[in-house]
């Protein structure tokens, strides 16, 4: 099985920043957003495949490590099997937020969650997952987008539990569909009403649209190595507990790097249920 450090470590020795190019080559041409080539890229370094010039090779390798992996419209993107689950998002460098469109951001990730896709919740047996953000922050220049920084967030350490969002999203949900004289249906969205008009043919779709800020912001009162000077920079944060939980030879691995520019320590994060509480995490960082 794999997991965030053998990721990090496969990154770490095949650093590609441009990663447009590298995978527009690997795919004829089919690859034409940054966005996709960043799933491919993270697919890759989980599963030590970024240097497989073979499809066929790439496909059975992830069969073996993935049980899910996703679709444009459901979260998560991937789910290693019998291990974590992984969130892809890509935001230009100077972006203070990160859309997360109608999925509010998650400490973990449930199976019963109405906005999983029935396959992704009959992939395996599982009822709670911990997510990992990926996030990629590009750098625009005259000819090409270029991988500035990858941040590999642990939900846990990033956002609330589940309640404050649902308190939230319920209440206005509630407050919607309380305005009288008006007609709603069912939805999963916050609400939809129809026959707005005398001919009763137009109908309005009431969603939340969440976001959450650059892990830049959100982490700026400790020491996470964050450098907008660097070509390249990998950027991981964990809680201590969740790195101790991973198998001896995987944490021997990351601890016997000696490379310029590689670090790991521990930093005391807020927790996002109660802030004054301070909770030990690795941090760990590459530069290049």
């Amino acid at each position: 099985m794999t997991n965030i450090l053998q990721a990090i470590a496969t990154i770490i020795n095949h650093p590609i920043p441009d990663l447009l190019s590298y995978y527009k080559s690997q795919s004829n041409n089919r690859i034409n957003a940054l966005g996709d080539a960043l799933e491919y890229f993270v697919k890759d370094a989980f599963a030590n495949t970024i240097d497989e010039p073979e499809l066929s090779n790439k496909l059975e390798k992830y069969s073996e490590l993935f049980s899910w992996s996703g679709n444009p419209n459901n979260p998560p993107d991937l789910i290693i099997r019998n291990g974590d689950a992984i969130e892809v998002k890509k935001i230009q460098t100077s972006s203070l937020q990160i859309p997360l469109n109608s999925s509010y951001p998650k400490s973990k990730l449930f199976s019963n969650n109405p906005q999983i896709a029935s396959a992704c919740r009959k992939c395996e047996t599982w009822t709670e997952k911990d997510i990992v953000y990926a996030i990629g922050a590009t750098r625009a220049d005259n000819t090409k987008q270029t991988l500035k920084r990858l941040w590999l967030i642990y939900g846990d350490c990033y956002a609330a539990s589940k309640e404050y969002y649902e308190r939230i999203r319920d209440q206005i949900a509630t407050g919607i569909n309380a305005i009288p004289d008006v007609e709603f249906s069912k939805t999963r969205e916050l609400g939809r009403v129809n026959k707005v008009d005398p001919l009763g043919i137009t109908y309005l779709r009431i969603r939340g649209m969440w976001g959450i800020n650059n892990p830049a912001i959100v982490f700026d009162y400790i020491n996470t190595g964050y450098d907008p000077q660097t070509n390249f920079q990998i950027i991981a944060i964990m809680k201590e507990s969740k790195y101790l939980s991973f198998p001896v030879d995987s944490r021997t691995m990351i601890e016997s790097i000696s490379l310029p520019g590689f670090n790991i320590n521990i930093q005391r994060i807020k927790c996002p249920d109660n802030p004054v509480n301070l909770i030990p995490a690795k941090i760990i960082t590459y530069n290049i």
